[in-house]
């Protein structure tokens, strides 16, 4: 069977480093999904205003055809522990596709490139090709009592993010909360604990460069 997108996501990340590990964690994150011409019949998105959240097929298009591992190690285990490939939310798969939840903030039916649909907390990289919509139901998909397997025993503790204003006013106004959640997430590698490296990465036109210590994220440079 041979698929093709549907559609790409247009996001604030440029490359993968920053990306969210989930989708959901940065919730302030705004993405819009642009259709292909042949997929923008309105009747097709007929009813999805009324669901609040959206499931997102896409794909890892930045991982190389073919390039997979039975077994792979998560960051939620600090990089050091492996586990199986599914057993896991890696990009390393056979198929090399991605399962997002994402929040549906509007669908804007007029435009160029419309309908398009605006979403939140989607973990993309911009130009990600999406190859299916489908809506989120409360009902099926809330399992109650559902284990976590590994991640149960791993709970997430997010940093404390220190960024000088002066600096936060130099990213896009309608950027910076998101920004600012993405780095309480802590964008590194989990094997990476260095508190005197500076990492960078590129966010909504800008590079954010910061370092990491006891806790804290200190942002120390933001530009182009």
């Amino acid at each position: 069977m041979n698929i093709e997108p549907i559609a790409h996501i247009k996001t604030d990340f440029p490359e993968k480093f920053g990306v969210p590990r989930q989708s959901g964690v940065a919730a302030a994150l705004r993405g819009r999904v642009v259709f292909e011409p042949e997929y923008r019949a309105p009747e097709a998105f007929r009813g999805i205003e009324g669901f609040s959240h959206l499931w997102l097929l896409w794909q890892f298009s930045q991982v190389p055809e073919g390039k997979w591992s039975p077994t792979v190690r998560p960051p939620r285990l600090g990089g050091n522990r492996r586990v199986g490939v599914f057993a896991s939310r890696s990009p390393f798969r056979p198929n090399r596709l991605g399962l997002s939840c994402v929040e549906l903030e509007r669908v804007e039916l007029n435009g160029p490139e419309g309908p398009e649909l605006v979403v939140l907390g989607a973990d993309l990289v911009d130009g990600t090709p999406i190859f299916d919509v489908k809506p989120y139901l409360p009902s099926a998909d809330c399992i109650e009592g559902a284990r976590g397997g590994f991640t149960d025993s791993d709970p997430w503790e997010p940093l404390r993010v220190d960024c000088p204003p002066e600096l936060l006013e130099l990213v896009p106004e309608g950027s910076r909360e998101a920004l600012l959640a993405v780095l309480e997430a802590d964008p590194r590698p989990h094997y990476h604990r260095d508190p005197e490296r500076v990492y960078g990465m590129g966010f909504a036109g800008v590079q954010v460069r910061f370092t990491v210590g006891e806790g804290v994220l200190r942002v120390v440079g933001i530009g182009q």
